[in-house]
């Protein structure tokens, strides 16, 4: 038996990325997954035993969209169990170069998009009678970007420690109803956003130097983000919840500026 059989599990941004791997390692465990994506989810990752691909085109800034996924999700044969939000984009620099329809557009996705499907599938969570105290998990994406400032980093930082907050006051509202909140905090990871940032032309040098400051001198791959996403739906991390847990390959350690080369340890 998986972990999931019989669960279902809403992940948004599920045509590629964190998304699309998270999405894949719970069909593997037997959850019927509902993935959205703007674009349309793609075809179904390889289900395991008992998982099922509910893929829907939705636009995570309307409401309306999110709500009719969420109706399907909670109408398919499972319990609807939880969420994981991890539809993104990217945007930025310093604030007197950001357009204010480009901070709309990013909050818009990250920030309130996150909202208006946690609203909903709470909603529905908190409908259905508890099974031993729980009646389900929200995992919220947030990034490292959302627990420190990066330079340039303002409309896509501010949305991301925006969702940091966000799933605290939800780990708070809904605790006692037996709804867990945690966001995962991503470092660095190899994913289509990624490259659309760190493989332009020039961006070599930058490049480098953010794979430095990963103190496993790599970027992240979209699986170990899944994989942790898992955990945080699954009974495993039943006392685990108000948490922004930083999957970062230790880029938020500390700062090391060379000190491990000189120690001949870098």
């Amino acid at each position: 038996m998986g972990r999931f059989d019989g669960k279902v599990v809403v992940v948004t941004g599920a045509a590629s990325g964190i998304g699309r791997a998270t999405a894949a390692g719970l069909l593997a465990e037997g959850s019927i997954v509902v993935g959205i994506d703007l674009e349309g989810p793609g075809p179904a990752p390889a289900p395991g035993p008992g998982g099922r691909w509910v893929p829907v085109v939705a636009d995570v800034t309307d409401e309306t969209a999110v709500r009719a996924a969420v109706d399907l999700a909670d109408a398919q044969d499972g319990r609807l169990w939880g969420v994981v939000t991890a539809a993104g984009v990217a945007g930025g620099g310093p604030v007197h170069w950001v357009e204010a329809a480009e901070w709309a557009r990013v909050i818009g996705v990250n920030l309130t998009g996150t909202f208006l499907v946690c609203k909903h599938v709470i909603g529905r969570l908190l409908a259905r009678e508890p099974v031993d105290g729980e009646r389900g998990s929200v995992v919220t994406v947030a990034s490292v970007e959302g627990l420190e400032g990066t330079a340039g980093g303002s409309a896509y930082n501010a949305s991301k420690g925006g969702v940091v907050l966000l799933t605290k006051n939800m780990a708070i509202d809904y605790g006692p109803s037996g709804i867990r909140a945690n966001a995962i905090c991503p470092g660095f990871i190899e994913t289509p956003l990624f490259a659309g940032v760190f493989r332009q032309e020039g961006m070599a040098e930058v490049t480098e130097a953010v794979r430095r400051e990963h103190k496993l001198r790599r970027f992240g791959r979209p699986e170990e983000i899944g994989a942790v996403a898992r955990f945080l739906l699954s009974d495993d991390a039943s006392f685990v919840s108000g948490q922004a847990i930083a999957v970062d390959g230790g880029y938020t350690a500390g700062r090391d500026h060379g000190v491990t080369a000189r120690m001949g340890l870098g």
